[in-house]
């Protein structure tokens, strides 16, 4: 998997982050991702290959159409990370669901 810094690249541009928007109701056929956009087919192509490159979205392939998604966790993960790092609001946040988490499970095991 690639590393976290390619996520941050492939978020820097506005049309993959916007591509990221679309998928987030389910999956879509390259091509229906490419008519919501005024570029070019194979620019749509080169922005889809940089956030698989980046785990962002996987594809799979379905007759003769290539069909994309969403990696939430990937997403997730990643800038929850980052956000835990610079912000110390989620830092204590994180710290608190693990506690109650840790908790929980000793009193399921009790």
């Amino acid at each position: 998997m690639a590393d976290d810094s390619t996520v941050f690249k492939a978020l820097a541009d506005p049309t993959r982050r916007q591509i990221l928007q679309d998928l987030r109701d389910g999956e879509l056929a390259a091509g229906e991702i490419a008519r919501r956009f005024s570029i070019s087919g194979p620019s749509i192509s080169r922005h889809l290959s940089v956030l698989k490159a980046a785990g962002l979205v996987r594809d799979r392939r379905e007759a003769n159409r290539i069909l994309y998604s969403l990696e939430t966790d990937r997403i997730a993960l990643v800038v929850g990370e980052f956000l835990s790092a610079v912000c110390p609001a989620q830092v204590v946040t994180r710290r608190r669901r693990d506690r109650t988490a840790a908790t929980a499970s000793d009193s399921a095991l009790s």
